[in-house]
Order: C-alpha cells, then sequence, then structure tokens
C-alpha cells in the first residue's frame, strides 16, 4: 500500500466523511428537482402527499439533533469505560468501530440533510414536481434514520463491556497477525544475516511510532540507485527523530533526496493494530495486568486473555518462500520469540502469586509450542522457568507451589 493510499483509507475511516456524505445528499437532491422536476407531472406530488415535507424534515432536524447528543454522550461513557476497566489504549479500537460510527453518522448526517433540505426550500428552490424529489429522497433518509436505531439499540446492550473490548481487540490481533504470516517480510526479501559494514544511513523526519511503511516507494529508489534498501524497523517500532530507520547500499544520495525517500516510513503519535500485530497482543497483556492488579483482582480476565494468547498465537507458522514484490528491500521480521514475551511475560510476572492464573499459563504454553513446536519450543521453555521463578520470588503458598512443579512435570511429559 503506498503511503497516499493509508492516508485515504485513514481518512475514510472518519466520521465526517460520512456525514459531509449525507450534507452532499442533500445538495444532489436540489440538482435532481431541478432536473427531474420539468419530467414529472405537475400535480402528481400532490397526490402522492409531497408537501408535507417541509414537516418531515422539520421533525427530523429537531429529533435527530436530540438523538445525536444522547448517542455521543453514550459512546463517549462506553470509551471512558473501556479506558478504565480494560486500557486507555483498547479506546482506538472501538473509536473505529463501524457500527457507531455508521449510527453517529446517520444521525448527525440526517440532521444536515433535513436543515439543508429546509433552507433549499424557504429558499423557494423547488417547484411542485422539485418537491416530489425531495420527498422521495427525504423518505430514503427516514429509512436509514429507523435502521440505523434499531442497531444502535441492540448494539449498546455489549458496546464497551469487557467481553466487546476483549473480543474486538483479539480479532485485530488475528487479523494483523494473519496478514504478516502471509506477508511476512512486506513484499520484500529477509533481512536474516548482518547488516552490510557500508552504507548510507537516512535518519527519522520526527519522533514517534512507525505506523505505516511505504515498500512501493523504497523499492522505486533501490531500482533508481541500483543498490539494495535494508529497512532497520517494522511497524510499531518506536523511533527518535534523525535516528536510522534506513540504510542504503550500493549508493549515495544527497541529504534532500534522503530526507524525500525518510517520508516512506510513516511515523505517529500512538501504534496502530491495523498492521502492528505485536501491539495487539500487547494490549491484551495490558488488560490482563490490570485484572492482576490488587485494585481490581480480577484472575478471571487474565485467564479469559490467556485463552485468547492461545487462538492468536496458534495461528502461527513459517514463512513459505515466494517471488518478493520488492526484491531490492531487506525486511526483518517479527520473531515467535517476541510474541511469546509480548503475551506471557507481564502475565507470569503479576499473577505470579495466584496459582490458578500460573497453571492455565504452563498449560497454555504446552498448547502454544504444541502448535509450532520449532519456532515456539525454546521461547516457551525460558518462559516456563521464568514464570516458576516469579511464583518463587512472590512467596507462593508451598501447596501451591507443589501444585504448579506438578503442572510442570505433566506438561513437559
Amino acid at each position: 500500500m503506498s503511503r497516499i493510499l493509508f492516508h485515504i483509507l485513514g481518512t475514510l475511516r472518519k466520521v465526517w466523511v460520512r456525514i459531509v456524505a449525507f450534507a452532499l445528499l442533500a445538495v444532489l437532491t436540489a440538482v435532481l428537482a431541478q432536473i427531474i422536476g420539468p419530467l414529472l407531472q405537475q400535480d402528481i406530488s400532490g397526490q402522492l402527499g409531497a408537501d408535507a415535507v417541509e414537516d418531515i424534515l422539520s421533525i427530523l432536524t429537531s429529533s435527530m439533533l436530540a438523538v445525536t447528543t444522547f448517542s455521543l454522550s453514550v459512546a463517549v461513557s462506553a470509551f471512558a469505560a473501556a479506558a478504565s476497566s480494560a486500557t486507555p489504549r483498547a479506546t482506538s479500537v472501538l473509536q473505529e468501530d463501524q457500527t457507531t460510527q455508521n449510527v453517529l453518522a446517520t444521525f448527525l448526517g440526517a440532521f444536515l440533510y433535513g436543515l439543508i433540505g429546509l433552507i433549499g426550500l424557504k429558499a423557494q428552490l423547488y417547484d411542485d414536481a422539485g418537491r416530489l424529489v425531495l420527498f422521495v429522497v427525504t423518505v430514503g433518509v427516514v429509512g436509514l434514520v429507523v435502521i440505523a436505531l434499531i442497531r444502535w439499540i441492540d448494539h449498546l446492550m455489549v458496546f464497551g463491556r469487557m467481553g466487546d473490548t476483549l473480543g474486538r481487540i483479539e480479532k485485530a490481533a488475528t487479523k494483523a497477525l494473519k496478514e504478516r504470516l502471509e506477508n511476512p517480510f512486506l513484499g520484500g526479501r529477509s533481512a536474516a544475516g548482518h547488516l552490510p559494514d557500508t552504507g548510507q544511513r537516512v535518519g527519522a523526519r520526527k519522533t514517534g511510532y512507525i505506523q505505516h511503511i511505504d515498500m512501493a516507494a523504497l523499492q522505486d529508489c533501490a531500482e533508481a540507485i541500483g543498490g539494495r534498501v535494508h529497512l532497520l524497523c517494522l511497524p510499531g517500532s518506536f523511533i527518535a527523530e534523525t535516528a536510522p530507520v534506513l540504510l542504503l547500499e550500493g549508493a549515495h544520495l544527497p541529504e534532500d533526496q534522503a530526507a524525500k525517500l525518510a517520508k516512506a516510513i510513516t511515523i505517529g503519535d500512538a501504534r496502530t493494530f491495523r498492521e502492528d500485530p505485536r501491539f495487539c497482543i500487547i494490549v491484551l497483556t495490558e488488560i490482563a495486568s490490570r485484572a492482576l492488579s490488587p485494585a481490581v483482582n480480577d484472575p478471571g480476565t487474565a485467564i479469559d486473555v490467556i485463552g485468547r494468547h492461545l487462538r492468536i498465537l496458534s495461528l502461527w507458522r513459517e514463512p513459505v518462500a515466494a517471488e518478493p514484490d520488492y526484491p531490492d528491500v531487506l525486511v526483518p521480521r517479527i520473531t515467535a520469540q517476541d510474541l511469546i514475551e509480548d503475551a506471557f511475560r507481564p502475565i507470569a510476572r503479576d499473577g505470579a502469586g495466584l496459582v490458578e492464573v500460573q497453571i492455565r499459563l504452563q498449560k497454555i504454553l504446552t498448547a502454544v509450542q504444541n502448535a509450532a513446536p520449532a519456532a515456539f519450543e525454546a521461547p516457551v521453555k525460558a518462559m516456563r522457568y521464568y514464570a516458576l521463578a516469579e511464583a518463587k520470588a512472590a512467596t507462593m503458598a508451598e501447596p501451591d507451589l507443589t501444585a504448579l512443579q506438578d503442572v510442570m512435570q505433566q506438561e513437559r511429559a
């Protein structure tokens, strides 16, 4: 995906795009009324009740403003509840919820549509036949509002609850990890091995998290210079301004061209879920860590998160050799050890004194290892003994520690 397309898709996810679409629909209706109106019989509007369109628009405008205000307060309350009960990083996945965005956009968009329609009527932009066109479109908008209300009522039953938040993050993690496993090097070649000793290092344009990498732009640069481009970071990495993000092998670019090349790396203030599977797993683990805190004391949520990690990590498979789309761009990959540490280290530390959490952790680690033994055997073994060391350091009761060690013996058997 190019950098421009990445920003376009990000913009299309915004609520205001849908709201503007409703406003444009009102303007388009006025234009269509001028085009289609002369083609209709002048008395047909009265027969179909088009004279009532002004009353309908008035009701739509007054009611939708109140409904929008109420719905927005409900959504904000759900975001606040997710931030307090789960983790503040979870609010971004709720804010991108399509149902919530569509409903809020429909309500506010219907308000704008009605307001623009009333302005057009008062400005006498519609004759009798034009009122019929406006009436038909308004009935369609009312239908959209009714559907949105029904969806919103059903959606509010679960929106922002802990289970709903966990499910959304798990879904985002599953999607991000699947896409990364299908394309482990982002379309480039594996950067396995050491970096060349010589080459031009290109620094980041700002401090922040890498959100997207325009691989096509890097390939074009490599072809232009007749060399190769080494990517030194992945989406989700935190980069300081001027820190190297690219290494050019085989050529040297002037500073102004190197600065333009750095624009292929999109850097933002926060990590995103779309291209960063490690961040999705980290957010799930944060929820488990908060649940294990003394203030919350909810080991059941931590155990739930451990099971969700198993479903996510069971997707792991070794990359299959394929012809790269960008053969001159060398890219590192996420490792099985990174994922195991992101998923389980904080839970093993924060749940060290809870035998039920530790036992579930040991059983899930066995299942994860069985899903991909070649990749997970070493990091799972290290995580087992880390969890046991934390349990001993937490002065777990002797019977609980014995039970934990028995489970470890059984799982290794």
